[in-house]
């Protein structure tokens, strides 16, 4: 379709289109920008890039510290290094949302303006709590919205609570480009320096989802070029697939639901507890398996595997291709101590729940687990 168009065009770079063409990159744009409920978007290469952007955008300087929940993914700490910030790492609670008692502890005590707060695996924390420590501390507030694209707190879109959010289109996101990102914001000077600094050079008339010409003029001379645009080409994979992103979030949530329900159904297994007014995207799905020691769990993930059951583990003491846990990024520095947080991810299992999965399926993957666990447990 689309994308075989620009292909055979050539004009896969952003900026090279011809008279009277608005650039395919400009219009995912306008659309996502439509989509979040959001002034301005930026189409980035990354996730991760979007992140790094973000922290730059909204003045962090080489050295602040940066707030983050711990139970994240290897790019969300790698993101606050490559911006020159220092991560300071919370603790968080059962339900694997960042602990509030903690932020606010460490708001308190570390003197931080900005909390990077990953809404890890798409569980949103209380907001409002987390607004309100914001607010108190004025810190600035970005939102890694990886895993929430689609979902809602309390009626607000997830990536509406702070000054920038962040949204991943890579491969299993919930839209996917192999490899992409979002930026959006409301703060004008945020979403110039952002476009500045993904490579526009001064072609940034060719954003339609952007402030006005007078705000690059504030700020287009001393903001570096840190070139991480998206091309035409992911633009053109992207965009007819967010009229059905509604649609898919949905079909996840539909087998979340049967897996969740299969899996509280196993003694031993534990799992985490939704808000109600917490709308989510269910494409991953998280538990505990309470039944076994730490030291049973690689056996258990094995034997589960040998059945056909993908299982990724977060208490590993060592990272395994996606999954790692804070104690392995040494570039930080000494780990700080987070029992809550190493007590919460020992025994933590994590699934991924792709739509080429049907419900049979949903209700046949709890049945394995059950049984592999039962025979562990009794055996």
């Amino acid at each position: 379709g689309r994308a075989i168009e620009i292909l055979q065009s050539g004009r896969l770079h952003r900026y090279n289109t011809i008279a009277g063409e608005t650039a395919e990159a400009a219009l995912l744009e306008s659309e996502y920008a439509a989509y979040q409920e959001a002034k301005y978007c930026l189409a980035c290469a990354s996730g991760g890039y979007a992140l790094h952007v973000a922290l730059r955008s909204v003045g962090l300087q080489p050295g602040d510290l940066v707030l983050t929940n711990a139970y994240t993914l290897a790019p969300v700490p790698g993101a606050i290094h490559n911006a020159g910030g220092v991560p300071h790492l919370v603790e968080i609670d059962a339900n694997y949302h960042i602990d509030i008692a903690d932020l606010r502890a460490k708001a308190a005590a570390s003197g931080a303006k900005f909390l990077m707060l990953s809404h890890m695996r798409g569980h949103i924390a209380d907001m409002a709590a987390i607004v309100a420590i914001c607010n108190e501390f004025e810190i600035t507030l970005i939102e890694d919205c990886a895993h929430t694209m689609g979902a809602w707190w309390r009626g607000i879109r997830s990536g509406n609570f702070g000054r920038v959010a962040c949204f991943s289109t890579q491969t299993y996101k919930h839209i996917n480009s192999g490899e992409g990102g979002l930026l959006t914001t409301n703060d004008p000077i945020v979403a110039a320096k952002a476009i500045v600094h993904s490579g526009s050079y001064m072609l940034y008339g060719a954003h339609d989802a952007a402030p006005d010409t007078a705000v690059f003029d504030q700020i287009k001379l001393d903001t570096p070029n840190y070139s991480g645009r998206m091309d035409n080409l992911r633009a053109g994979i992207l965009r007819p697939q967010l009229p059905h992103l509604d649609q898919n979030c949905e079909r996840w949530n539909t087998r979340y639901r049967i897996l969740e329900t299969g899996l509280r159904a196993i003694d031993g297994v534990s799992m985490p507890i939704r808000a109600t007014h917490e709308k989510y995207v269910g494409s991953s799905i998280q538990f505990r398996v309470d039944a076994l020691e730490k030291e049973q769990i690689p056996a258990f993930l094995a034997e589960c595997k040998a059945r056909g059951v993908i299982i990724k583990w977060f208490g590993a003491d060592q990272p395994v291709a996606f999954t790692s846990r804070y104690d392995s990024w040494h570039y930080l520095g000494d780990a700080p101590t987070l029992p809550q947080t190493l007590a919460v991810l020992a025994k933590t299992c994590d699934m991924r729940v792709p739509l080429t999965f049907d419900e049979a399926d949903c209700q046949l993957l709890p049945e394995i687990i059950g049984e592999v666990l039962h025979s562990m447990a009794t055996g």
